[in-house]
């Protein structure tokens, strides 16, 4: 069986597939029961071990609170000194099959130390013990909760918040999603909890993937606690892209395979102003594995480029007085194409009438291009001035923009687009018949047509703000051009190419989260691990 994508859900998804999973055999409690190992070893994989650690798990009355009861008693079983403080306070009255009741029960047996406010009611004892823990893991609340925290478990919050604001402050991980983060938004509390690692249970939920609830969610891992595979799987067009899914989509590379056999990508790029933006370009394109790369310029970028491009083919092109391409250049790539297999347009070429005109010839001209195109940076910006540009795209195309230049196109404000990023992909992608690679921190890509009853929508699992650099989004373009020449559908390319852009500067970044990177960079390889 292929490698798959792992799908990201809705609180309302989740409880759906929880549901189906009861109906197949799979109770709850089974669930509940494989939830809290699942967790309880993966504390222990964290700290090395557990014997003799101390450790406090904040426990809510829901089912969350009773996957983090199941995890405590696995932690104090290996030898963990273990306390459960129940926020909410103990549940009144509960009847003999409450969930939180019988794991309750069964971590006293355990010797589980059990708080309460009930029983601490100055809360001097949760003090003495967020101030000796070593981690905590917040089990408070999941993906049942939308309300703002109030009463009891706001207070408490907010102590667990100003213990972690103290020198050395324990490890918090977080049960399935930090307390106070919206599982479907990602809208965070005032009094919510910031995790260094959130341990999501079967499959990631969608507010830890959008901001500002991604900035609270820390290191993500997926943890597998026994759901059916493929359950509900046709219902969810929402995906996070994994490494295997790329591996197994990339461009195959026989033994037998000759230059012609990786296509070749025509790169349309640069001004006199952005020289190094056509350059970035094509290194990409050719790093991403095109057996040949030809660089389109304007005549007086021609020499700069080529001076430092050894690799790349070169095709000076008509300019205009501000070094610029002219529009008449459109009808000479037009009468040339033939000979590419992808092409890219927009990255350095600068915004004019001129240039305006030069892209609608070359993008909206009938008949419509013949070879999938990658349009970034001024292509779009020029694009988007052109009133009709949507009704006549005939064109596959991959539009590749940052928030600010999606606001650009759709006449929405930046704001807007980045309050639901993952529903604008979807809606403009279906709108305009093309790919569109929304980029930013955990950048969505959509499909323009459903393999889904809504479009898909796949979200790279990257958030680097070492990215944040002049010149990135154009190796990008080119890493997806260079997918395109190999063969690969617009879809699967711009997921392939957005996943090893990312993929490049995580590893870049690994020994120095916090460093800045040039675009370059992402070309060379320095770090020796650069997996194309």
């Amino acid at each position: 069986m292929p490698p798959s994508n792992l799908k990201i859900v809705t609180a309302a998804q989740m409880t759906a597939l929880e549901q189906a999973a009861a109906a197949q055999g799979l109770p709850t409690d089974t669930l509940m029961e494989q939830a809290g190992l699942a967790v309880a070893q993966a504390i222990r994989r964290q700290l090395g071990g557990v014997a003799g650690v101390p450790i406090l798990v904040l426990c809510g009355l829901g089912n969350n609170g009773a996957d983090g009861l199941v995890a405590a008693r696995h932690l104090r079983r290996w030898g963990a000194e273990v306390a459960a403080y129940l926020v909410a306070g103990m549940p009144a009255n509960p009847k003999p099959d409450n969930k939180l009741a019988v794991k309750l029960e069964a971590a006293g047996r355990y010797a589980v130390t059990i708080l309460s406010p009930e029983s601490d009611p100055g809360l001097g004892q949760l003090e003495a013990l967020l101030r000796r823990s070593r981690l905590i893991l917040d089990a408070v609340l999941g993906t049942g909760n939308s309300r703002p925290l109030a009463g009891s478990v706001k207070e408490i919050m907010q102590r667990v918040n100003a213990a972690r604001e103290q020198h050395n402050p324990p490890l918090m991980v977080a049960l399935d999603l930090p307390t106070g983060i919206n599982a479907d938004s990602g809208a965070v509390d005032a009094a919510g909890l910031a995790a260094d690692l959130t341990l999501a249970l079967a499959l990631p939920k969608l507010g830890l993937l959008t901001f500002p609830g991604a900035a609270y969610s820390g290191e993500l891992e997926i943890l597998d606690i026994g759901l059916p595979a493929g359950l509900g799987e046709s219902e969810l067009s929402v995906e996070l892209l994994t490494g295997d899914w790329v591996d197994s989509g990339r461009p195959r590379r026989p033994r037998d395979a000759h230059k012609g056999t990786f296509g070749h990508a025509l790169i349309v790029a640069g001004s006199r102003n952005y020289v190094g933006a056509a350059a970035l370009a094509a290194q990409a394109a050719a790093r991403a594995g095109a057996g040949l790369v030809t660089l389109a310029t304007p005549e007086s970028v021609y020499p700069i480029a080529a001076g430092h491009l050894t690799e790349i083919i070169h095709w000076p092109l008509p300019e205009t007085a501000g070094g610029q391409v002219h529009p008449e250049a459109a009808a000479l790539i037009r009468s040339g194409l033939s000979r590419y297999s992808a092409m890219a347009v927009g990255s350095g070429m600068g915004q004019s009438a001129e240039t305006r005109e030069f892209i609608e010839r070359l993008l909206l001209t009938p008949p419509g291009l013949a070879i999938p195109t990658v349009v970034d940076a001024d292509g779009l910006n020029n694009l988007a001035q052109i009133p009709d540009w949507p009704e006549r795209i005939t064109t596959p195309l991959i539009l590749t923009p940052h928030p600010g230049e999606m606001a650009t196109l759709t006449g929405l404000t930046t704001a807007a687009i980045q309050q639901d990023r993952i529903s604008m992909a979807r809606r403009y992608a279906a709108e305009w018949g093309a790919v569109v690679v929304l980029k930013g921190a955990y950048t969505a890509i959509a499909e323009p047509a459903g393999r889904q009853p809504e479009g898909l929508v796949r979200i790279a699992p990257f958030a680097n703000p070492a990215l944040a650099s002049g010149g990135t989004g154009d190796v990008l373009t080119g890493i997806i051009a260079g997918f395109l020449a190999q063969g690969l559908d617009t879809f699967t390319a711009a997921c392939c190419g957005v996943y090893r852009h990312g993929q490049a500067a995580a590893q870049l970044t690994a020994a120095n989260p916090k460093a800045a990177l040039l675009a370059s960079d992402l070309l060379t390889g320095q770090c020796g691990k650069l997996t194309w």
